[in-house]
């Protein structure tokens, strides 16, 4: 079992930044894809970015296009983490934002599709208000 503890959520004004982070203890993580997704209430959960599978070649990354140009994604293998850098914030990016993995075999981009991840964090609160 792959267990993902996300971090770094919190209020910010419009405008504002935060970072989150997903971390892992798993030892073999970067053979796993990582996913932001995001729940606002009465909405379902859609995905803001990922990223690939270090261990099949350069990471490759996937970014809404709601989010394009604000939020970064990216890994850092020797700290088992995953960070989601979001600048620019908008009343709109207000959610619970969830960290997902699941094992990448094939080469290539990270997943799209919310079935294909099989392990879930417990999700961290974004507020942005002013």
């Amino acid at each position: 079992q792959v267990e993902l503890v996300e971090s770094g959520g919190g209020s910010v004004q419009p405008g504002g930044s935060l970072t989150l982070s997903c971390k892992t203890s798993d030892f073999a993580f970067n053979t796993f894809a990582i996913g932001w997704f995001r729940q606002a209430p009465g909405k379902e959960r859609e995905e803001v970015a990922c990223i690939s599978s270090s261990a099949l070649g350069p990471d490759k990354i996937y970014s809404a296009d709601s989010v394009k140009d604000r939020f970064t994604i990216s890994r850092d293998n020797a700290k088992n983490t995953v960070n989601l850098h979001m600048d620019r914030l908008k009343p709109e990016d207000t959610a619970v934002y969830y960290c997902a993995s699941y094992f990448q075999t094939l080469a290539g981009g990270c997943s799209d599709y919310i079935g294909t991840y099989d392990y879930w964090g417990q999700g961290t609160q974004v507020t942005v208000s002013s």
